[in-house]
């Protein structure tokens, strides 16, 4: 996308989006807090300074994680209060039943609280990139996959979830935040992204409430590139 000007006329980088496919055991940061610092971090596949992760995805979690310098744009992102719906593919052991559907969908009991209402369905296995490593199996033991869509943003709550109902998370990729989507992206590659409309407008409607005078006030005055894309995903898994 392009980046828009501030007033002066400058191009403002910070407004610069980044669409990310994190490959699994990445930490979803810059840099590697730990003792011994040797962690994967987002500096092995991005080097494009000004933009910081809105939000987070564990590090034993795949998929679509968005970037960007823009404040007002991150706190839209992750506020939960905005609900902004995010997209899951969600391999997970044993074959989950109706019941067992409907809790996820009607919202969940979990040890801080209960979920709001999510959308899920069974889904045939999706065409994605191999894993490494890969997912480990147990033998005579079946496993499906189902498309969750949540409007929170708990610690883990998607795995949390289907663990609820027995059946253990085991590959969780998140293919879509709100508008933006993974569409073709390999693990480790990134891409520039416009802001959607429907964001745009919560933005401008962010930064005209922060600069309103506060109640009973005196006014004063008036008022990088992307590595080459290969292999295509596909399209969205087909419903069951």
């Amino acid at each position: 996308m392009a980046a828009r000007k501030d007033m002066t006329g400058k191009r403002d980088e910070r407004a610069r989006v980044v669409l990310l496919n994190k490959p699994y055991g990445m930490l979803s940061q810059f840099t590697d807090r730990s003792t011994d610092g040797s962690r994967l971090t987002l500096s092995a596949v991005l080097d494009l300074p000004g933009v910081y992760p809105a939000g987070r995805l564990d590090r034993d979690s795949e998929g679509l994680l968005v970037l960007t310098g823009d404040g007002a744009l991150q706190a839209r992102i992750t506020d939960p209060a905005c609900k902004l719906p995010k997209t899951y593919l969600v391999q997970v052991e044993g074959l989950p039943d109706a019941t067992a559907l409907d809790r996820l969908r009607a919202g969940i009991m979990l040890n801080d609280g209960a979920t709001l209402p999510a959308g899920v369905r069974r889904i045939d296995p999706p065409t994605l990139w191999l894993r490494d490593p890969p997912v480990r199996f147990r033998r005579n033991v079946p496993d499906c996959w189902m498309e969750i869509t949540i409007t929170e943003g708990r610690n883990r709550q998607v795995r949390r979830m289907t663990a609820a109902i027995g059946h253990p998370t085991l590959r969780l990729v998140r293919w879509r935040i709100g508008d933006w989507t993974l569409d073709a992206l390999q693990p480790g590659e990134w891409r520039l992204a416009e802001v959607p409309d429907t964001l745009k407008l919560s933005e401008t409607r962010q930064r005209g409430l922060a600069h309103q005078p506060r109640s009973g006030a005196r006014r004063r005055g008036k008022g990088a590139t992307a590595r080459q894309k290969t292999n295509a995903i596909g399209p969205p898994p087909r419903q069951r």
